[in-house]
């Protein structure tokens, strides 16, 4: 298989050019989130894998060479066709320098699969995305029936919510807008234990405004007794959209806001031309019904639109230099990850 770097002409049609590869294209790949990863240190590079567009995230480190991430790729729709590009993939990425290429196809974690990948000689490592495990909503039937398909409690939460006066609607990514998104970001995640996980202001406002720009995407804020008091930005990449920031107050007097919220998500999202919505992120399968779990809540929340939790295979090693990538995985990537957080206090990734 023939692997390059893409020609300026195709990466100007670099979103085209994911959304008609075998995966359908995800947002993840796509050239507005490549460039946003700018802000964390990434350098972008567009890579042609025969006929699939590849987006993959470089970063080097000292001393043992580049590292190269593509978030929710190859757009591959099966193990073989992965297994098709990896020894080219490969050699290409050692004439770039490259120690090893990790690899996030969006490939459900079945039997099969894990037995395909085994042949394959890649390495699992550990999920990078939030949606290792996520529950994907069909939004392909008329909305009536969309609701119809919620679980019960999902169902009776959004009707809940409309009788005690809560409203939803969607609103511009002004600068104060996005402050208000993000106090309330940190305020969820100092209640639930994630804050360390947070990235700064900048980096979200930047993010949130760039996929609006782009037409991708839409913030939404919920009020009750005139304030508000959650918030969701989602994004639309072809037939697919992605809930992707949260956030929500505890408040007296009214149950089900964040069902409310999310059902004019998924409304926008089917007017956007989204078939599937992913929630973005609940514990495995094998987890979902263990409260002890850290995302329990999370869990129960979204499983009360659809129970079906669905696994995809995570991340996996292409190790191109052993030696560096024994290196790497010995101390090196723990020591990396923690002066850059001591550095920028946000995550490597």
């Amino acid at each position: 298989m023939d692997i390059r770097f893409a020609t300026d002409a195709e990466v100007a049609a670099w979103d085209d050019k994911l959304l008609a590869g075998p995966d359908g294209g995800n947002v993840f790949q796509s050239h507005e989130f490549a460039e946003q990863k700018k802000l964390g240190g990434w350098t972008p590079r567009y890579v042609m894998a025969g006929d699939v567009a590849v987006t993959v995230l470089e970063k080097s480190v000292t001393g043992l060479g580049k590292l190269w991430y593509a978030p929710k790729g190859p757009g591959v729709a099966t193990v073989v066709q992965l297994g098709d590009m990896l020894r080219d993939l490969q050699r290409f990425a050692a004439g770039q320098g490259v120690f090893v290429v990790k690899l996030e196809p969006e490939l459900a974690r079945t039997s099969s699969a894990l037995l395909a990948l085994k042949e394959l000689e890649l390495v699992e490592a550990a999920p990078i995305q939030p949606n290792n495990s996520t529950v994907v909503i069909d939004l392909s039937p008329d909305v009536d029936t969309i609701m119809a398909n919620f679980n019960q409690k999902g169902r009776h939460a959004v009707r809940r919510a409309e009788r005690d006066g809560v409203t939803v609607k969607k609103v511009d990514t002004s600068d104060e807008n996005c402050k208000i998104f993000y106090d309330l970001l940190v305020q969820t995640a100092e209640g639930q234990g994630f804050a360390s996980s947070l990235r700064t202001y900048e980096y979200y406002r930047e993010f949130w405004q760039r996929f609006v720009a782009a037409d991708m995407g839409q913030l939404f804020f919920a009020y009750f007794d005139g304030r508000v008091v959650a918030g969701a930005f989602a994004l639309v990449f072809g037939h697919k959209s992605t809930y992707k920031d949260g956030a929500s107050l505890r408040v007296d007097g009214a149950y089900g806001v964040t069902h409310l919220l999310q059902w004019h998500v998924m409304q926008w999202a089917k007017d956007k031309g989204s078939l599937a919505h992913d929630l973005c992120g609940t514990p495995p399968s094998d987890q979902i019904d263990n409260p002890e779990h850290p995302h329990y809540g999370i869990g129960r929340f979204k499983t009360s639109f659809n129970k079906e939790v669905i696994d995809y295979i995570g991340v996996y090693d292409l190790v191109v230099k052993p030696r560096q990538y024994g290196l790497w995985t010995r101390f090196g990537e723990r020591v990396t990850k923690s002066l850059w957080w001591r550095k920028h206090h946000e995550s490597w990734y």
